[in-house]
């Protein structure tokens, strides 16, 4: 309702929004994956030549997904769902978050907003795609939008939002050193829960 919105220091409201889409990429719990091959759903637009296969295969690859993909007969070629074609595939719910990462990784974005987008895997699986997901961050602004506080640990900087509002921010060393933090509690709460077998 007030304040302004700034990107690279200018303004967004002077700035074409078909750029700014270009440039800012999402993945949440809820996307859409489309009954087209895996590597339309990945690109979001058909296969031109070997170098777009080449990104698809390396998409596939950074996000654990490339040993399964190459064992179907027509490989990245392969059709999502069975809604028009017997032959297409049905992925697990962990599968097509995968893919749904693959996507923004092969857009190359240059801000990347990440909302629970591992909430349909194992904590093992989780942890091996936060590791990816953080890789993402390396050359890129990546905003990571979480209720498991074991995915926060290596972020630069934390932002406790409670009713709609910042309570506290910080490293999460700086905010595990805060006496009585709700941060604090909240994680500790739940690596309590996770080792002694219950995931909440």
């Amino acid at each position: 309702n007030e304040g302004n919105i700034n990107y690279n220091k200018k303004d967004f409201k002077e700035i074409n929004p078909k750029s700014i889409r270009q440039k800012i990429g999402a993945a949440f719990q809820e996307f859409e994956l489309y009954a087209f091959t895996i590597a339309e759903n990945i690109l979001m637009r058909k296969v031109e030549n070997e170098d777009d296969e080449a990104l698809v295969f390396e998409a596939l690859k950074f996000v654990g997904l490339y040993d399964k993909v190459k064992c179907f007969e027509k490989g990245i070629h392969t059709p999502i769902t069975k809604e028009f074609d017997k032959e297409g595939v049905e992925l697990s719910g962990g599968e097509k978050q995968k893919l749904a990462l693959a996507r923004v990784f092969a857009a190359k974005y240059d801000l990347i907003i990440l909302d629970e987008p591992n909430s349909a895997l194992d904590p093992l699986a989780e942890a091996d795609l936060y590791e990816k997901m953080m890789m993402l961050g390396d050359d890129h602004t990546l905003i990571f939008i979480s209720h498991r506080l074991s995915t926060t640990i290596k972020a630069d900087k934390i932002y406790l939002f409670e009713n709609g509002r910042i309570t506290e921010e910080g490293t999460h060393k700086q905010l595990m050193n805060i006496t009585d933090g709700k941060y604090k509690y909240m994680f500790n709460i739940q690596s309590h829960n996770y080792v002694n077998g219950v995931s909440k």
